[in-house]
């Protein structure tokens, strides 16, 4: 686990949360970020990871403080990321299925990351992996929806106190923030397989990603974007009012508290505590 801090090294600018408890219970890690979509460009990106790791007992049954999470970025809280920096975002077990259940976009990727971009797991996690048929459900195909309507309201200069996407270099070059409406296009091209498959390909599908490439570097026009984007849009709405999908209309929340409660019980057995 490259990216975790070392107690003799110099602390970071953020570190916040289970910072004790997270790293030494941690049961799988993956990157989330514009690397494991395929759409990392060399020299402008930088590195996000999302990890997993199981709460101790006294966090859980007893009154030990418990976040349910733990930060490390080497930006300070709110500064924004660029080339070569790292940030990581850990969640308890607990709050992690609880956010993939709801189906947030950026929570399911540690279920279909592969090769380098799986940078750690455990037999725990590969069980947690392995639950995605019983966690996923078309619950997550509204939430990639609703998604991209926020990005989309935002990159219009509408949205919560109006704000915009905030990369005045992009704009400056291209007329528009590339960078965000390639997000956006990502969620509605990722969206749209999720619901109709099942399933999620990384890095994207070939012909996803050359769309949202083209919209990340600046190769078509603002206009072309929100095409691109809207017409996405209207394919992910359309699949799911058909509600024609491999996904169930509803996770399997009984099976995946059963086996959370075991898993709790069997890594803290493993860990002696």
């Amino acid at each position: 686990m490259p990216s975790t801090h070392h107690p003799d090294e110099p602390r970071p600018n953020v570190d916040l949360g289970d910072r004790e408890v997270a790293p030494r219970n941690e049961i799988v890690r993956a990157e989330v970020g514009s690397g494991v979509h395929g759409m990392a460009i060399p020299g402008t990106d930088d590195h996000d990871e999302l990890a997993v790791y199981v709460e101790e007992p006294g966090q859980v049954l007893g009154l030990a403080m418990s976040p349910g999470h733990w930060i490390w970025r080497t930006q300070p809280m709110g500064a924004r990321s660029g080339p070569g920096d790292i940030d990581l975002t850990a969640y308890s077990l607990r709050k992690f299925l609880r956010l993939a259940v709801a189906g947030n976009p950026t929570i399911l990727i540690p279920f279909f990351a592969h090769g380098p971009s799986l940078i750690h797991t455990t037999s725990l996690g590969d069980e947690l992996r392995a639950l995605a048929p019983q966690v996923i459900s078309m619950h997550a195909g509204w939430r990639f929806l609703g998604y991209l309507d926020g990005q989309v309201e935002r990159l219009l200069g509408g949205g919560k106190r109006n704000k915009v996407p905030n990369r005045p270099e992009l704009v400056a070059r291209y007329g528009y923030d590339t960078k965000y409406a390639s997000h956006a296009l990502r969620l509605g091209r990722q969206g749209l397989e999720l619901v109709t498959t099942g399933s999620l390909t990384l890095p994207m599908r070939p012909i996803d990603l050359e769309q949202c490439l083209a919209v990340k570097r600046g190769e078509v026009g603002f206009d072309r974007a929100l095409d691109l984007i809207r017409s996405t849009r209207s394919e992910l709405s359309d699949a799911l009012d058909r509600g024609v999908s491999p996904l169930p209309a509803d996770p399997e929340l009984d099976a995946v508290s059963e086996w959370m409660v075991a898993a709790h019980r069997r890594h803290w057995a493993d860990r002696g505590l």
